[in-house]
């Protein structure tokens, strides 16, 4: 029984690292890894004027 518990959690494991790794595959490839937060102001920042 033990080792059908290790055999599970280390293909838990295996799962859960090709997701995440699939998941920065796809930001990669949208271009996630070029933007800059500082770039963007979301803020609302914008003063009306008066």
């Amino acid at each position: 029984m033990k080792e059908l518990e290790r055999e599970l959690q280390r293909k838990e494991k295996a799962l859960a690292e090709t997701a995440a790794q699939l998941v920065l595959e796809k930001l990669q490839a949208m271009g996630w890894d070029q933007r800059h937060p500082e770039d963007e102001d979301d803020s609302g920042g914008e003063k009306s004027e008066r």
